[in-house]
């Protein structure tokens, strides 16, 4: 079984062209799941694989992806953030368990980062901050911080301060080891030195060092008592209020970089690992009754409980249907009988697999805190859910808004279907 602590399933999500896809693809870099950075703007960004995205340089659906960093798997949703493509980033945030929020140091917060903070704040998703792009003109992080507090009502809580603005961006200051993270200009996110703040900086150092230990020890009365007598807490004691103030959603670390130079990613990852939770540490999924009514029970994240899982995005391609499925508690194998409770039918896995963007890697097992597609699903639905059954269950629905023209395409006939291009 699976370590559930080692777990993170988070979803990048933005206003559009803020840089999540950019970011999405420079994090498969690091941890070494791509090999080839491919650029958003020449139409070869591993998560942008539809030939519209490639053709417009937007995304236009949400694609999963997992990777490793620090003995840790990462599964990550990359998000549109166009307004016509909303509903992605709802369902999405349904299933996850935290999130990053990228915000343009020019553009601030535009319109859509507005829309889709609601919906994480509506499904109370732990979150952190980057604010990207600071190499561009009239990038400003702290105008943007002040954005962050002053529109969207939330709470930044600065954890890296910028060397350089514009074209003179180098790199971050690390507020809780104190140290500067500079990166040459090579391209290279591995081609970086970590040294001594500069001179110049000292003073602003130690002024946002200050606000964030007073912010974080309010997590924690035994340590504010501590540092009221004049102890300061360690740097381990610091990460442990911080984390437990973002999974309270108290407030949002707030990292700052550039994703096209490959500046700053690193420290976001790192925050992802240490302050954002694990599938056990957020609120289980509530059952509820046919009607929608809580039961009172809830579907415990472990593998030893019956199955819970919700399938929260279909897919057509070449291959047939996938069944995007975030499984909540118990295990999934193939050959499983499962029940859809929407439907009161059953049906058996033929295939699972787990998803890199458009390329898929077929596995036999997966347990509670996964997100896998299953492939060939007959009568399932967006918000259906799939349970044991032997003990059933049906998990709190997604509610979509009534969309404003609904539209259906098929091909006329089966040679037509062998020649589709799904979309």
């Amino acid at each position: 079984m699976k370590d559930l602590t080692r777990y993170r399933n988070i979803g990048i999500f933005a206003h559009v062209d803020a840089g999540k896809t950019t970011t999405t693809e420079r994090i498969l870099k690091l941890t070494g799941k791509i090999h080839k950075i491919g650029e958003v703007h020449d139409g070869a960004a591993t998560t942008d694989f539809m030939e519209q995205e490639q053709e417009r340089g937007i995304t236009i659906q949400s694609a999963a992806t997992s990777c490793f960093w620090n003995d840790h798997q990462l599964n990550i949703i990359d998000t549109p953030g166009h307004v016509d493509f909303t509903i992605e980033v709802y369902r999405s945030l349904k299933v996850l368990d935290g999130g990053i929020g990228v915000f343009c140091a020019s553009g601030g917060v535009e319109p859509q980062s507005e829309t889709n903070w609601r919906y994480a704040n509506d499904s109370k998703v732990a979150r952190i901050i980057y604010v990207n792009k600071l190499d561009r003109t009239g990038g400003d992080f702290y105008s943007v911080v002040k954005q962050v507090e002053e529109i969207l009502a939330a709470k930044p809580l600065v954890m890296v301060l910028p060397i350089g603005i514009e074209e003179n961006f180098v790199g971050v200051i690390d507020l809780l080891t104190e140290k500067a993270w500079v990166w040459d200009n090579s391209g290279d996110p591995m081609n970086y030195e970590i040294t001594e703040v500069p001179e110049d900086m000292k003073d602003k150092v130690a002024e946002y060092r200050e606000a964030l230990i007073e912010t974080a020890i309010e997590m924690d009365d035994e340590v504010m008592e501590a540092y009221l007598e004049g102890n300061e807490p360690d740097i381990d004691t610091l990460k442990r209020c911080i984390r437990k103030g973002t999974r309270e959603l108290a407030f949002f670390p707030t990292y700052c970089g550039s994703s096209f130079k490959n500046k700053g990613v690193q420290n976001v990852l790192n925050a992802v690992v240490d302050y954002l939770p694990n599938p056990t540490e957020v609120r289980p999924q509530p059952e509820v009754d046919l009607e929608g009514n809580e039961t009172g029970g809830f579907a415990k994240v472990t593998p030893d409980a019956p199955l819970r899982a919700l399938a929260f995005k279909i897919m057509d391609d070449r291959y047939g249907a996938l069944t995007f499925t975030r499984i909540y508690s118990g295990t999934l194998s193939k050959g499983d009988t499962v029940l859809n409770t929407f439907t009161g039918k059953t049906e058996r896995i033929g295939r699972l697999v787990e998803m890199h963007a458009n390329s898929r890697e077929e596995i036999d097992t997966a347990q509670a805190g996964d997100i896998v597609a299953i492939v060939g699903m007959k009568n399932v639905q967006t918000g259906h859910t799939l349970c044991d059954p032997k003990n059933p269950a049906t998990l709190e629905p997604m509610v979509f808004p009534d969309p404003v023209i609904s539209i259906s395409i098929a091909p006329l006939d089966k040679g037509g279907s062998e020649k589709w291009v799904w979309p």
